[in-house]
This record gives C-alpha cells, sequence and structure tokens, in this order.
C-alpha cells in the first residue's frame, strides 16, 4: 500500500489550488496564521510555502509578508518567436528597445559564414508580457537578407519573425539552441527588474533559412519567471527491439 504524501505537500496542494483563484498580489497567511488555520506546526506550515515560492506561486518580500506571484511563463522549446508563446498564453507582448543598428559581424562571422565586415542588424530588446520584463534578448540578422529592417516596423510593438516573414519572405526551418544555467549581472537586473545575481536560463539560438544562416540570438530569461517545456518520445517505436549487443 503506498504510504501518504508528506502533510506539507499535501498543504501545499491545497494552498496551490486556493491560490489559482485569486489575483496576484493577495496577502497570503504568515506561517503562523496558516499553522493555526490548517491545525499542522509550523515547521510543516513553513515547508508549504517553501514548496510554493520554489514554484514561483508565491513572493516573499522582507518586512511585508508573502504574495500571489504572477504565474510563470511557460516556454516551449520549439522554433517560435517570443511574441507567438506570449500570446498563445493570452498575454500581450511588447518590448523596450535598448539597442538597433547596424555592426559589422566580427567575432560573430563565423556562426554566419561571413566576412568580419558584413553588415549585420543588431537588435536588443527587453521583451515584456503584460508590461512584464520577461527576457532581455540580443539579436542578431544578416543584414542583406531583411534590407531597411530597422526602419519598417516598430519593434517595441512588432514581432521580429513575423516582420521578416510577411515583409522579406524570411522563414525560419531549421535551427539549433543551447540553453545554459547564468546568473543575472547588475546591468541587466537593473534592465529585468531582476536581482543581480539571481538564476537565469540562457539561450543561444541560430536560426536557417533554406540552409543558410540568418539569425543568431542570445536570450537571457530570469529562472523564476519561467518553466521550460518539450515534448518527448522515445528513440524507438513501441514494440520494437533494441539492437543486440555486440
Amino acid at each position: 500500500m503506498a504510504s501518504a504524501a508528506p502533510k506539507y505537500l499535501e498543504l501545499a496542494a491545497q494552498m496551490r489550488l486556493r491560490i489559482e483563484q485569486q489575483p496576484v498580489g493577495t496577502p497570503v497567511p504568515s506561517e503562523r496564521d496558516l499553522a493555526l488555520e490548517s491545525g499542522v506546526s509550523r515547521m510543516t506550515a513553513r515547508r508549504a510555502i517553501e514548496v510554493l515560492v520554489a514554484e514561483g506561486r508565491i513572493t516573499r518580500e522582507v518586512g511585508r509578508g508573502s504574495f500571489v506571484a504572477r504565474p510563470t511563463l511557460s516556454l516551449p522549446l520549439t522554433l517560435s518567436s517570443f511574441s507567438e508563446d506570449v500570446r498563445q498564453r493570452g498575454m500581450t507582448p511588447s518590448a523596450r528597445v535598448i539597442e538597433a543598428r547596424i555592426v559589422p559581424a566580427a567575432e560573430l562571422a563565423g556562426v554566419f559564414g561571413v566576412d568580419a565586415v558584413e553588415p549585420l542588424v543588431r537588435l536588443v530588446r527587453v521583451r515584456l508580457a503584460d508590461d512584464r520584463p520577461m527576457a532581455l534578448e540580443r539579436a542578431s540578422l544578416l543584414a542583406s537578407a531583411a534590407p531597411d529592417l530597422l526602419d519598417v516596423a516598430d519593434f517595441t510593438l512588432a514581432s521580429l519573425y513575423e516582420v521578416l516573414e510577411h515583409r522579406y519572405g524570411v522563414r525560419f526551418d531549421a535551427g539549433t539552441q543551447v540553453i545554459q544555467a547564468g546568473l543575472v549581472s547588475a546591468a541587466d537586473g537593473r534592465l529585468l527588474d531582476a536581482a543581480a545575481g539571481s538564476a537565469a536560463f540562457e539561450f543561444l539560438r541560430t536560426s536557417t533559412a533554406s540552409g543558410t544562416v540568418l539569425e543568431h540570438t542570445v536570450s537571457l530569461y530570469p529562472a523564476g519567471r519561467f518553466e521550460l517545456s518539450a515534448a518527448i518520445r522515445p528513440t524507438r517505436a513501441p514494440g520494437s527491439e533494441a539492437p543486440a549487443a555486440r
């Protein structure tokens, strides 16, 4: 017979259901009040709250207490745009443009397979979801693939991928993406409203169209605002036999 779940996990599950019905910023009971309300020890109440803090469902503010946090954004590991992902979750995407200019390929020449003097479009933006900073995106694109790109759209609102497809006929059909654990620097933290030294995901994406590298983007996502998701499948068909060992 399976053993019952620990009390703190049962309490965390009950609180999770309650939090899902409450607006962002709603105060969460203190450890003492939660313990009295639920008939458990303060240690159990503390551990239940810690579970929800780790999940990003509760945020703690020194001197004020604990509150219902903004929900994290589930980030699928697919070749899609930030704007598309955000809209699919019922939120409004936008951006603050930090840098938009033409630069030489320089150290990215090898990534694009071009000379070091080949012009690239450099577009650095803080990506927002419902006006909340969610990511710092440093995109580089082959300028010859999208002439006058910086003049044809307002990139505080426009999706880069949508502009490339609809105006220039560029549709990415393949790419590689590397995900690394990282830390938020002091400068990036000011842009993202995140604490310096806090955990982050760093995405390095290189996208191609018809075999030509057209985009290389490095994006920084504060870890507490995201969860990663991916569809998975077995490496061999169900029922098939594994190859014999030699």
